[in-house]
């Protein structure tokens, strides 16, 4: 097991430094993806009722430029808005099927993060969440969704420019993290979380739950 592995079976998530060119669309290649250590979750929001045929698997890369996030989803069904704006930006993209990653570079404003979604048909929507505010972040992501209906699995990955999430990038500081997933056309839907957020009713906006994120260099 080496050092990646080991952090993320401590319970710390951790994006691998990006050594290799990207691809075309600026996104990561399978060779690079595969270097960097997954996390995965199938609990719900509690920590309890794991569904395996809904877990939900993570990986992150790195570079002073880019944070790349990769969802591997595995589903039961797929319910998704028919409609979003011109470059696939959808509000409200929560009250379907959507893959989340709060993250929370300045962990000295607990109240204080970045939400980003995505969509199984590639809708998304990134936020910039304050206490009582929520505004649109405007992040110039990139994102490219595959639905993969035979084996019952979708994978999004995502581009984030850290100019969107910090005015200087420092791969040595800890960052505060969460990864949701949200599947099922209406109540009760199933709500999973890495880290259980532990709230009477399905609540993703809990940082005092999030996670550690760490950027290794190796």
């Amino acid at each position: 097991m080496n050092k990646m592995d080991e952090l993320v079976k401590q319970g710390k998530a951790v994006a691998a430094r990006l050594t290799e060119p990207c691809n075309a669309d600026g996104l990561p290649s399978p060779a690079s993806w595969k270097r960097a250590a997954p996390l995965r979750f199938s609990a719900d929001w509690l920590g309890k009722n794991a569904d395996p045929a809904r877990e939900t698997e993570v990986r992150l890369l790195w570079t002073a430029e880019i944070l790349f996030l990769r969802f591997r989803a595995r589903y039961r069904t797929i319910t998704v808005f028919a409609d979003a704006q011109a470059n696939g930006r959808r509000d409200q993209l929560w009250d379907r099927d959507v893959a989340e990653a709060f993250l929370q570079p300045d962990r000295s404003t607990p109240r204080q993060y970045k939400e980003f979604e995505v969509s199984p048909n590639g809708f998304w929507i990134d936020l910039d969440i304050a206490p009582g505010e929520k505004h649109d972040l405007r992040s110039g992501l990139k994102r490219r969704v595959v639905l993969d209906e035979s084996q019952k699995v979708w994978i999004a990955e995502l581009a984030l420019p850290t100019k969107c999430l910090v005015a200087k990038f420092d791969p040595t500081a800890m960052w505060g993290v969460n990864f949701y997933r949200v599947e099922g056309a209406e109540e009760p839907r199933f709500y999973s979380a890495w880290k259980p957020t532990g709230t009477p009713v399905p609540n993703f906006h809990v940082p005092e739950a999030f996670g550690e994120l760490i950027f290794a260099d190796g």
